[in-house]
Parts: structure tokens; C-alpha cells; sequence
């Protein structure tokens, strides 16, 4: 149900957000009425429209809320008193109602709205769902979005529509929040399905695992991606600093996570040690798990005037190899275990030393 205000000045005039309100919390009980009881509704506003929405809470009728640069914390203007009751009642909803809230923001592309207004107030103890994505990682979008642009840019449409589809046949709150978060996820954050533990296993038979060479990386182009395999890479001898693991996956897929026209190419990674029967592998969890774009060779990448969308992609797997007191290095390895290759697509692993390339803020040296 698309509500549309002919483009009203409801950031600068308190009454037009009170009746843009107002008839939104109308309309909703109307259509619901058509619908058999217990029905409830997904709603989206987009800028001052998150605002209306937000309003519209506490309501039965509403599973959850989807906002688009929408100014939360700070109102545009301050031309009278209504818009601040209105934003005042709303910072109390946002920390207390149990609907879920997703906040999608453009940060610097967003020249209208400023970046801290569109962040939700977030709860310590977790219990109240509430997320803000910047677009700029928003997995799936390969850049930020522009406050109009966020209603048409087919990077962030597309997965709304995707959440907004499969949240609303949820039929519990968690299973809603699940579907959301792994629409909407923050690229720097891990998808839900990888938290879950995966069994081990030993390598008992030679002939099904390859020690690599030490210091060489981990590089399988398309056409030799054939069947299953395991590939350890020894971990650099005597290290005083933490090591980095890393494995890129083209047009494949590591856990949960795979671009939309994925082929059966699956990677796990593992920490593997010596035993009596061979390798020993334990799963290894990632810090960073994302899809990333994946340029062809000679094409101009993004297509202009068509972009870049998730059917084909690449996966990236980052993460810390902790020091162990008495640790061997040359007795460890980080595994690689590829199924299901049929000369498609490419895996690249790594191992380098952990470092920080991102120093903090500084405004003393912006200055100088």
C-alpha cells in the first residue's frame, strides 16, 4: 500500500506530519480489515515517511518497520513544537516498543539529512531489535546511496524487497528478526548462519588432502576446479604478531553466504593440527564474511548506466589465527576444503601478518 503526500512539507510543518500520520494509522486498519484477523503489515517510509511509520507504533498491526534515510534523532527544521513532541514521543518508542526497526542510511552520499540523525538508539542488552546499515556496507551495495537515490538504487531495493517478502510470512518475532538481519546486514558484521558450529573432521587418507609449499599462496583458477579437495597452508614460522587468514571465492560460496546465481562450488576453512590418524580440522570462524564485486577482466566494471547487481560475486573469509602458548607454527595449517568443483569459478587463501592499516580519527592532524 504506497501512501503518497504529493511531496508535503511535513519536515518543516508539525500539523502535515500530524495528519500524514493520522491517515496512515487509518488506512492501515482499513486494509487490514479486508484481511482475515491477525493479519499484521511491513511498513517502509522513506525520509520523513520513517518518521510517520515510527509514529504509527505501538500497534498490533505492524511486524516490523523498514526506514530509508530517515532523520530519527534530529528533525530537519525546527519550526514549531509539534515536530519536536512528535520526535520526543518517538525516541521513547525507539527505546521501548518491541516491533523490530531496520534504519538504512546513505551517510556521506546523503546531502539532505545529516549521518548521526539517521543512527537508532541501540540497546544494551539486545532485547530490542534495532539496526542501522550505512549503505556504503550494506552487503550487496558496492557504494553509498544518495538520499532520493535510495528509493530506486536497485542494490538496496532489491534486498529490501527480498527481507520485506520472506519477514512477512514469519510468523514469530525472532524468525522475522533472523530474516531481516540476513537481508539487511551490515558487511561488517557476521551473517547469523556462520556463528553456527560445524563438526571436525581428520584427513586420513593422503591422496584426499595437499600440504602446500610454505609462504606460497593458495591460487586455483577456473579450469582446474575440478571435484573435492583439502589444501593446508603451513602457518609461518616463529611469529611474534597475530596472523590473518584469508580466502577469496569467485562465484562460489563459504557458509551461508554466495552471490545470487552461485554455482556448486562450496570452500570451508579449518585450522587443521598433526595427529596419530593424520590432520585433525576444527572449523574456523570468521571475522569478516562478505560478498564483495567481482569485476571481469577487460569489461568496464560497473556496467554504466546498469550497475552492479549480486548475480555474480565473491566471497571473502577474514580471520585472526590466535598466538598459543607452546605453539609449534610448523605444525599447524589453515585448511582449505573445496567441494564440489566444476571448473567454474576460482579460490584464492592466503596467510599474512595481522595488520592495522586504519588509524583513528585524528582532528588535530585534519587541522594541520
Amino acid at each position: 500500500m504506497p501512501v503518497e503526500f504529493n511531496e508535503d512539507l511535513s519536515a518543516f510543518h508539525g500539523p502535515t506530519l500530524e495528519s500524514q500520520i493520522s491517515y496512515t494509522s487509518h488506512a492501515i486498519s482499513y486494509i487490514l480489515s479486508l484481511y482475515p484477523p491477525g493479519t499484521s503489515i511491513i511498513v517502509m517510509g522513506h525520509s520523513m515517511g520513517g518518521i510517520v511509520a515510527t509514529s504509527l507504533l505501538p500497534s498490533p498491526n505492524i511486524s516490523a518497520i523498514i526506514t530509508m534515510s530517515t532523520p530519527h534523532t534530529l528533525p530537519p527544521a525546527r519550526f514549531d513544537s509539534r515536530i519536536d513532541n512528535i520526535y520526543a514521543r518517538n525516541q521513547l518508542l525507539l527505546t521501548s516498543d518491541p516491533t523490530p526497526i531496520i534504519s538504512l542510511c546513505g551517510g556521506a552520499t546523503d546531502m539532505m539529512i545529516p549521518s548521526e540523525s539517521c543512527i537508532l538508539p541501540t540497546d544494551s542488552n539486545n532485547e530490542i531489535p534495532r539496526r542501522t546499515i550505512f549503505t556504503s556496507a550494506l552487503e550487496g551495495a558496492w557504494t553509498g546511496v544518495g538520499h532520493r537515490e535510495m528509493v530506486w538504487c536497485h542494490q538496496v531495493r532489491w534486498r529490501v524487497a527480498r527481507a520485506a517478502l520472506e519477514a512477512a510470512g514469519a510468523t514469530i518475532a525472532h524468525a522475522r528478526v533472523f530474516i531481516l538481519d540476513k537481508w539487511l546486514r551490515d558487511g561488517h558484521t557476521l551473517p547469523p548462519a556462520a556463528t553456527l558450529e560445524e563438526p571436525g573432521f581428520t584427513l586420513t587418507d593422503p591422496e584426499k588432502y595437499r600440504i602446500m609449499p610454505e609462504a606460497e599462496h593458495l591460487i586455483i583458477m577456473s579450469k582446474y576446479l575440478r571435484g573435492s579437495g583439502t589444501f593446508l597452508l603451513p602457518l609461518p614460522p616463529a611469529r611474534k604478531t597475530l596472523l590473518k587468514a584469508t580466502v577469496l571465492v569467485g562465484l562460489g560460496s563459504i557458509s551461508s553466504v554466495s552471490p545470487q546465481n552461485a554455482v556448486p562450488l562450496k570452500v570451508s576453512v579449518y585450522t587443521c593440527t598433526p595427529s596419530e590418524e593424520g590432520p585433525r580440522c576444527s572449523p574456523m570462524k570468521p571475522d569478516l564474511l562478505k560478498l564483495i564485486p567481482n569485476p571481469k577482466p577487460g569489461i568496464t566494471f560497473p556496467v554504466p548506466k546498469e550497475g552492479a547487481d549480486e548475480s555474480e560475486g565473491a566471497v571473502v573469509f577474514e580471520a585472526d589465527i590466535p598466538l598459543i602458548a607452546g605453539d609449534d607454527p610448523d605444525k599447524r595449517w589453515l585448511g582449505v576444503c573445496i567441494e564440489d568443483g566444476d571448473t567454474r569459478g576460482w579460490v584464492v587463501a592466503g596467510i599474512g601478518l595481522r595488520e592495522n592499516v586504519i588509524e583513528g580519527p585524528n582532528t588535530l592532524c585534519e587541522l594541520l
